[in-house]
């Protein structure tokens, strides 16, 4: 029985320790089910195995210190106690204490249970492996596991066979084999142990994966459980390389299968190998990689089972963490067929064995794995069949690259941890265990396509195999069948144990029904079509409770019965009926029942088979639910009821006793006959308190009566209101207490009024009018007559007559009079007369004679809309709508609140031109305004108008041009807008109108699409912005653009020339256009907080975005204080102004220097505060430009006198080639001045944006830590920095102490001396152990930096001793000795503070620059090489056609998405955009702490659903021939101004892509001639150094060399590169070599030893002093640091950045020697570059050197007290444990010749350091010594 060891989950059990709950009950063939589940609680938790003896039917249970045997009702037979003892896993048993002071009590894990059967009279016995003893193991007897039949007490090293480790797993088999080497066995068979045991990190480090085990026959002197050298094991090169975590091993067939997890490459996989059994030498081992889809690589338990009558492995797997081995609790159950296991193993083993593990398609398919030096061969085809088991000549092991995959069945968000199966029905159950403890069964299907599954849970904690060995043996499935009584919730379980048998009544399981054969009987749980047995339908479904009839039930899937059987029905309570069975048909004889809802059982016996439901009614009850309208709730009623009308009855007869009946609606269609009242006859007024009749209508009805209820005082609120009510209502005016009012004529308690009062008066309008008459006066009041007719010719106004007129007339309240002329101007009270009573006004009224004086202005256009204001007095005469302006016969509308002195009026349109008269009516009355006319004139008409955009902070001037605009009274620019969410329903409303219009014709349709494009125009939710525009003449004017909000849509855009509307779109046929604002950044955005420094003579360059999309350099301002700066340039992001020569003054009293503000239209920008420069003013022409056109020149110059030499050498063939020189002469003339006109125009405008643009965010510097890490250890990925010291804690305070015993040996300098110089005498001890060992010193003695630096100077004086003897010249040249590399170290250390507060800045400037110019070229992604470059080598010679595109990528800022503009090139892969992308995202971000590229993927987004992912190679990459090109944003045709976004690259877009070639921080390019399906893949230009050229013209040599050599010309590139980075270069050389502030005190300090070292050899020669400073400081630090920025920067040094800076750097070497700097023809293009800078910068070096030399010396008290302070400041950031250990390594390696060599110095004897080394190594390692 195999088993598999303990798993990480069963640690993390949740259960106590001290006890654990075994929820099984195991049934043997001798025990039977029971109904109630047996528990015992078993000590020793985790229990981690567990076995069955089925013959015995005993039960082995394995755990922590604790092993029992159990019956199979858990009854514990016996009970061994296997721990806790004293042990440790550093030592080998016997544990002797004296000799094992780490030896503690040890709890004993269960590693191993096993059975192994007995052989002949031998019996058998349980093997027991634990953890203690180093996994040593023992036989116990099956019949009593007390009795013990093996155990060894002195155990030796071949004898380990379990993992010493509770977390590391052990797993095994027993196999019985043939023995074919030796006798003496029964029946020679021989017993192994096959043992796959993860590594373990403590203890014998040499035990193999796998392993073969002797078990039986045991025959002196072989031990039980040894590894003998003949039997076979994984051998393996490295066991902490290959930590196979093994999950099970099973024995199938002829072989042995082991399940493990180990990591490949980056990613842990699990893998299946696989054994012969046969197999004694591990010839035949192979694994093949198990893929289980989604991600799941960590298997945690596994089964091997039968499904489909085939063996198949069921693997619980989990998905790693990252690139760990921690399981998450994303898990799946996947399943192998063990046949398509073999399959692959076999073809991985034929693939090794015949074809040198490569495919039919060349791809590799099988490997030798384990890192041994075999390797597959090609060995004839029949080799597998004639070897299945391999042999010696074989291949092995072997090792598939194909995976076998699998698809989950089954998906988990809680971590699966164990799985076994067993059949019931036919049918493979799969129990699934997780860490919370529960259980699933799992029944998959036979093509693996779908999931049946149901949870159990169980108070286990974590499940694994333990608990799941032999649950299919349990009682969980009889209590869960038990627990379920009727069909449903027997089927509703869904368990594969459980079924519904039908006629038994029972869930029960398939063979205790006892019909389970017969269809239908027997009803599967977890079938998800098994349905109980219903009654489909019932006949009738409702009856009335008065009667008695037949019932028919339809029940389909009706269980066969015998002959001799009957059903019965049961109607609720009653008696049983006897049922009639025809087929699926039952009938039974209903009884009268009250009204109700009944069940009908179907019963069998006993047992009922199934129930159906029906309804007995009431008819009565039924009308009873509506009282007032009994009938219609009878006849509406879903019962068969009728209504009696006469009787007032509801019966389910078709008849009534007084013979009239109303049908039910189901019988009876159509209205209903019930009674309906439909009208009102009589009045529908009646008043309160009277009795009345009121008369009704409808159907079968005699009378319909309504009644109207009224009230007098309602409306009537005085006397003449109340009498002028109608008399049929009797109405009277009361004027009775409290208060007079409107009553009913007989509740009136006095006599009702015959009169009212007098008529009141209490407001009159107007108060005025004119003299003429004419106009309407309203008179408000009370009391004002009770008709119209009381009123007539009752008014005056002013003592003249007022004619009433009858419409405005309002009873008691309102009267409305035509005024009278008066003849004069006079004033008066108005009077209404009624009947005999009289109201007078309060309020006087006056007749005026209003007069006109004036008219402004005097001409308009004819389209009207000219506002005139009329001026006069009194006109205020009358009414506001009395008055009435005309020119002519056109109104003249008011539009203004008129007062008495003027009023305003917009002229309306004309159908001519001329002049008209003005004329003002008040009422009737016209008055004209005299000698004065109005002049109609033509229309303005605008012919053009620009520019036709602006930005939305408008402002911009818009000049119009045109005719008649001075007509115009006030022009004006409008702006119609709508808000942005309008438009999006509009859009779908517009979109819903369209799509349910589409049967009208196009015709139709188009006049829609009008109509609604019209309505969005003028909807009230749009607005419109306006400015007033200016007219400078008649034929121009110029309009400001109007502020616009940028969270609207603009509609449109016009001119309102008075009533002249003129759309923009009109003009020239072209829309107007509103862009975002454009950005401008101060001017100092390192620190906004200090001023700009400006040199006179300069300009200022401002940056910014889309500055010239909305604006030109004519319109925009700029002012420095209180002057102008003259804008020279502007371009989308740079603006150039040039300020005054002196400093102007500030406009803001509040700071003395000016700030520089620019002015865009309505846009204001302050820039920052300008501090001018007191050094000289700059040259007129840079010197950098002066360098490049004289390079230019030269290289021309070279070019022409390289032609004329090859002319005349080859003189002979004059004539003909001759015409060909001049030619290509011709063509490199023309093209070389049209290059170098180019790039000086580039270079003069790069040189001044340059220093704005590489600004920005501070430095990103390195901290100490990653600085020294980098420079002590370049190359290495983990170094000593970063590591901790690994050692076993029972080790740990040992061996601590004696490595702090190495340190104070390090300390005694004469130990030191001798260590390193034995060390460097070594043959073994290579250049890269030496500066290692270095680099190891500075780390463990940094916290004494004084001591360091007096043992380097020690040695470097030995080192000078040796150079002076040979050449001098020669030291310290290169890093071949430990003191070298001790001395950059120490050189790194002392100038940190100096790189970080002095050159760190500018070397920071110079690789921003380098980037920033490298990228705005084309860069070949495969080849490296640029357009801008200083290395010719890189130099893209071909000239390439790009543009620049701006794409707008949405960066998600919180929860925010902001559109960020990035430029890039067209011509860019899509790897190299997405870096600009992210250059530019994270632009002030360290690149360390910015996404990787390669897990970011570019999304091209158009429209609310175009989105496409963009990739370097894809199915659409462009292949020719054997080319295949990189996709470029050319190639997907992205536009400018493209929206992309960058999102997490998903694991399915995963695959080796190209863009995948590039990891973070490489510094190459991809490779050239890189592979890919047989392709070779290409960027910009094809890498091969040939050019296929045609065969017809390859005619000579010679003219394919000048075809070659025309490329030079764009080498005036590099001139344009340099010149561009020379003001950075500079820089970064001044920083370094400038004496203005003081040389750090390192340098100062070792250049005067370097002098003393000189003087003390009596070296004369300063060359020779020169050299070695040089290789002290520039050639071994700075240069260092030039070449590799990423030292002290956290930046990106690409291959193109490399390039540069490796010419650079060289410029540097150069500049730094003694020897005369000489150029030539056949000089490097690089030495030409700089060959006028080279002698400049050998000065600096040469002043720098001299400024030191002459300094005052002295400074080693200043050294001594600068390296105390290093040694306390950067000494926590050094582990110093980490770095004597890895020194002891080479202690250890070359321990005999340094104690040799200690031992024969005699001061080191007096020292006794031999000794104290010898302590030492016993202490850190056991080392057994001669102490």
């Amino acid at each position: 029985q195999p088993t598999r060891g303990l798993s990480p989950a069963m640690l993390a059990s949740s259960i106590p320790p001290s006890l654990l709950l075994l929820l099984l009950h195991i049934l043997s063939p001798f025990s039977q089910p029971v109904d109630a589940s047996i528990h015992v609680e078993l000590k020793g938790a985790p229990l981690s195995h567990l076995l069955l003896d089925p013959g015995a039917g005993h039960i082995y249970v394995g755990g922590v210190n604790n092993l029992y045997q159990l019956t199979t009702d858990l009854e514990v037979l016996s009970h061994v106690k296997t721990g806790p003892y004293r042990d440790s896993p550093e030592c080998l048993p016997p544990i002797v204490l004296q000799e094992c002071p780490s030896a503690k009590d040890t709890d004993n894990y269960n590693k191993l249970l096993l059975m192994e059967t007995g052989q002949g009279a031998e019996p058998g016995s349980l093997i027991v492996c634990g953890s203690l003893f180093q996994g040593i193991c023992e036989k116990r007897s099956l019949s009593n596991i007390s009795q013990l039949i093996y155990q060894t007490s002195n155990p030796v090293d071949t004898q380990y066979v379990a993992a010493n480790a509770p977390g590391v797993s052990t797993v095994a088999v027993v196999i019985t084999t043939k023995n074919k080497q030796e006798g003496g066995g029964d029946g020679d068979v021989l017993r192994l142990m096959l043992v796959g045991r993860s590594y373990t990190s403590k203890g014998p480090g040499d035990i193999p994966p796998i392993t073969t085990r002797w078990l039986f026959p045991v025959v002196p002197p072989r031990r039980a459980f040894s590894q003998e050298e003949e039997l076979g094991k994984l051998v393996v090169g490295s066991y902490s390389d290959y930590n196979n975590h093994f999950v099970k091993a099973v024995v199938h067939g002829n072989h042995v299968y082991f399940l493990f997890s180990r990591r490949h490459k980056k990613e842990y996989r699990t893998y299946a190998s696989r054994l012969c059994i046969s197999d004694r030498s591990f010839y035949s081992y192979v694994e093949v990689p198990l893929l289980c889809q989604g991600g799941y690589n960590l298997a945690q338990g596994a089964w091997l089972g039968n499904h489909s009558g085939e063996p198949h492995l069921f693997v619980v797997m989990a998905a790693g963490q990252a690139s760990t081995p921690v399981a998450t609790n994303r898990s799946a159950l996947c399943v192998y067929g063990m046949a398509e296991l073999d399959t692959m193993l076999r073809r991985a083993q034929e693939v090794c064995y015949t074809e040198g593990g490569q495919g039919s398609g060349g791809k590799e398919e099988a490997y030798i794995e384990y890192g041994v030096s075999s390797k597959c061969l090609k060995l004839p085809k029949d080799s597998l069949s004639e070897y299945p088991c391999g042999g010696e000549h074989t291949p092995n092991p072997i090792a598939s690259a194909v995976p076998l995959k699998a698809t989950p069945i089954v998906n988990s968000t809680i971590q699966l941890t164990a799985v076994t199966t067993a059949t019931e029905a036919g049918h493979t159950i799969a129990f699934l265990g997780d860490r919370k403890g529960q259980l699933q069964k799992v029944t998959p299907p036979t093509c693996f396509t779908a999931v049946s599954h149901m949870k159990l849970t169980a108070s286990v904690g974590s499940l694994t195999s333990v608990t799941l060995s032999h649950m299919y043996h349990t009682t969980a499935e009889m209590a869960q069948i038990v627990k379920q009584t009727d069909c449903r919730s027997c089927l509703a379980v869904r368990d594969p144990y459980c079924g519904w048998c039908v006629l038994e009544g029972r869930c029960s399981r398939k063979h205790q029904c006892q019909r389970h054969l017969q269809p239908n009987h027997w009803l599967w749980s977890f079938e998800p079509t098994s349905q109980c047995v219903t009654v489909q339908s019932l006949q009738p479904a409702n009856h009335s409770k008065e009667e008695q009839t037949q019932v028919t039930l339809s029940v389909p899937q009706l269980p066969a019965l015998a002959e001799e059987e009957s059903l019965s029905c049961i109607f609720g309570l009653l008696p049983p009926q006897p049922a009639i069975v025809m087929g699926n048909s039952i009938t039974c004889q209903s009884l009268p029942r009250n009204h109700m809802i009944l069940p009908v059982s179907l019963m069998f016996g006993h047992v009922t088979v199934t129930t159906g439901n029906m309804t007995f009614y009431d008819c009565m009850a039924v009308s009873r639910l509506n009282q007032s309208s009994q009938c219609l709730a009878c006849v509406s009623s879903v019962w068969r009821c009728n209504w009696c009308p006469l009787d007032q009855l509801c019966t389910h007869n078709h008849s009534c006793p007084n013979q009239h009946i109303i049908l039910n609606h189901r019988d009876s269609p159509g209205p209903t006959s019930c009674p309906l009242v439909y009208a009102l006859q009589s009045s529908a007024l009646v008043p309160m308190g009277l009795s009345a009749t009121v008369v009704l209508r409808g159907r079968n009805l005699d009378v319909y009566t309504v009644i109207q209820l009224y009230d007098c005082s309602a409306g009537q609120s005085d006397c003449s209101q109340c009498r002028a009510v109608p008399k049929e209502y009797g109405c009277v005016w009361c004027p009775g207490s409290p208060a007079p009012s409107c009553v009913y004529n007989r509740t009136c308690s006095s006599e009702p009024a015959d009169t009212c009062p007098p008529p009141q008066i209490t407001k009159v309008e107007p108060a005025s009018g004119p003299l003429e008459g004419g106009i309407l006066v309203t008179i408000t009041g009370s009391n004002l007559g009770m008709k119209y007719e009381d009123v007539v010719g009752g008014v005056t106004v002013a003592g003249i007559q007022c004619l009433p007129q009858s419409k405005g007339y309002k009873i008691s309240t309102r009267v409305v009079c035509e005024l009278q002329p008066s003849g004069k101007q006079k004033e008066g009270p108005i009077l209404v007369t009624v009947g005999t009573t009289r109201g007078r006004s309060t309020k006087m009224f006056t007749y005026q004679d209003p007069r006109l004086q004036d008219l402004v202005p005097n001409k308009g256009p004819v389209s009207g809309g000219t506002r005139l204001t009329i001026k006069g007095r009194q006109l205020l005469t009358g009414q506001t709508s009395d008055l009435s302006a005309f020119l002519g016969t056109q109104p003249c509308y008011i539009v203004e609140e008129v007062n008495d002195t003027q009023l305003v009026c917009q002229t309306g349109s004309s159908n001519r031109t001329g002049l008209v008269p003005v004329r003002v009516l008040f009422g009737k009355a016209e008055r004209t305004i005299p000698n004065i006319t109005f002049h109609y004139l033509e229309d303005p008409v605008i012919t053009n108008a620009i520019p036709a955009e602006s930005f939305y902070a408008g402002g911009r001037v818009i000049r119009v041009e045109g005719r008649n605009l001075d007509v115009v009274q006030q022009p004006i620019i409008s702006v119609w807008v709508e808000p942005l969410e309008i438009q999006r329903v509009k859009r779908k409303k517009r979109l819903a109108l369209l799509t349910s219009k589409q049967q009208l014709t196009n015709g139709r349709r188009a006049f829609k699409i009008f109509s609604l494009s019209h309505a969005c125009f003028t909807s009230p939710s749009a607005s419109q912005v306006s400015e007033r525009c200016s007219i400078l003449s008649s034929s121009q004017m110029t309009c400001p653009t109007p502020r616009v909000n940028p969270e609207v849509k603009v509609k449109g855009v016009w001119f309102q020339l008075d009533n002249v509307r003129v759309h923009y779109e009109s003009i020239k046929g072209k829309s107007f256009t509103y862009y975002p604002n454009p950005v401008l950044f101060p001017i100092n955005r390192e620190n906004l907080d200090v001023p700009f420094r400006f040199k006179p003579g300069g300009v200022i360059a401002v940056e910014g975005q889309d500055l010239t999309r909305a604006m030109s350099k004519e319109e925009v301002k700029a002012w420095l204080g209180d002057q102008e700066c003259d804008v020279k340039t502007l371009d989308s992001t740079h603006l150039y102004c040039d300020p005054p020569e002196v400093q102007p003054l500030s406009v803001d009293d509040s700071n003395e220097l000016p700030s520089l503000k620019v002015f865009m239209g309505n846009l204001q920008v302050d820039l920052g505060l300008v501090q001018y420069d007191s050094n000289s003013l700059l040259p007129a022409v840079p010197l950098a430009a002066q360098i490049g056109l004289g390079a230019g020149a030269a290289v021309i110059i070279l070019s022409v006198l390289v032609i004329i030499l090859m002319y005349r050498r080859k003189s002979k063939q004059a004539l003909r080639d001759y015409k060909k020189v001049l030619l290509q002469l011709e063509t490199l003339e023309i093209n070389v001045g049209d290059q170098c006109r180019k790039e000086f125009t580039d270079l003069m405008t790069e040189m001044m944006d340059l220093s704005s643009d590489v600004g920005g965010p501070g430095v990103p510097l390195l901290d100490y830590r990653i600085y020294a890490e980098r420079v002590f250890f370049p190359g290495q990925q983990t170094a000593p920095l970063s590591r901790q010291l690994d050692l076993p804690e029972s080790r740990r305070q040992t061996v601590e102490q004696g490595l702090q015993q190495l340190n104070n040996l390090l300390n005694n300098r004469l130990f030191l001396t001798r260590f390193i110089h034995t060390l460097e005498a070594q043959q073994g001890f290579s250049q890269r152990d030496r500066g290692y060992v270095a680099s190891l010193l500075t780390m463990a003695l940094h916290d004494k930096l004084e001591y360091f630096t007096e043992v380097m100077k020690s040695l470097l004086q030995d080192l000078v001793q040796q150079y002076v003897a040979k050449n001098p010249k020669l030291m310290l040249r290169r890093t071949e000795t430990v003191v070298e590399k001790m001395l950059t170290n120490w050189m790194s250390i002392c100038l940190y503070s100096f790189l970080k507060e002095v050159a760190g800045e500018p070397l920071y400037m110079l690789y921003r620059a380098i980037k920033y110019q490298v990228d705005k070229g084309p860069v070949d992604a495969v080849t490296g090489k640029a357009k801008r470059t200083l290395n010719d080598s890189h130099l893209l010679r071909e000239d390439i056609e790009y543009c620049s595109v701006t794409l707008t990528v949405l960066v998600k800022n919180g929860v925010e998405v902001q559109p960020c503009p990035v430029k890039v090139l067209d011509t860019d892969t899509i790897t190299q955009v997405k870096d600009k992308i992210l250059d530019q995202v994270y632009r002030g971000a360290p690149f360390s702490q910015r996404p990787s590229a390669d897990s970011l993927d570019l999304e091209w987004r158009s429209g609310q659903a175009g989105h496409l992912t963009l990739s370097d190679d894809d199915v659409t990459a462009v292949v020719q021939g054997r080319w295949k090109r990189l996709n470029t944003l050319q190639h997907y045709k992205v536009p400018d101004g493209a929206t992309v976004a960058l999102i997490p690259r998903s694991q399915s877009s995963g695959g080796v892509g190209v863009n995948q070639v590039f990891q973070t921080g490489e510094k190459t390019p991809m490779l050239e001639g890189e592979e890919e399906e047989g392709l070779r893949l290409w960027h910009l230009v094809k890498s091969s150094e040939d050019p296929e050229i045609p065969k017809h013209r390859k005619s000579s040599m010679r003219e394919r060399e000048r075809a070659k050599a025309i490329p030079e010309i764009y080498l005036t590139r590099l001139l344009s590169m340099k010149g561009t980075l020379q003001k950075f270069v500079d820089d970064v050389f001044v920083a370094i070599l400038s004496t203005k502030r003081p040389p750090p005190i390192a340098v100062r300090f070792f250049f005067d030893f370097l002098d003393d070292m000189a003087e003390k050899h009596g070296i004369d020669d300063p060359e020779t002093v020169h050299i070695w400073k040089t290789n002290s400081l520039p050639l071994r630090f700075w240069v260092n640091i030039l070449k590799n920025p990423q030292f002290v920067l956290d930046v990106q040094v690409t291959d193109s950045i490399d390039a540069v800076l490796s010419v650079i750097a060289q410029t540097f070497i150069d500049s730094c020697t003694t020897s005369e700097h000489k150029v030539g023809r056949d000089s490097p293009v690089n030495k030409l570059l700089y060959a006028r800078e080279i002698p400049r910068y050998k000065q600096l070096v040469e002043r720098y050197y001299s400024d030191i030399h002459s300094a005052a010396s002295g400074c080693y008290q200043e050294m001594n007290s600068t390296l105390t302070e290093l040694s306390g400041s950067f000494a926590s950031e050094m582990n110093n444990l980490v770095a004597l250990h890895e020194l002891y390594k080479y202690i250890n390696k070359y321990y005999d010749q340094i104690i040799m060599s200690l031992e024969e110095d005699s001061s080191g004897q007096k020292m006794q350091l031999a000794y104290r080394l010898q302590q030492v190594a016993a202490l850190v390692e056991n080392k057994v010594t001669d102490l």
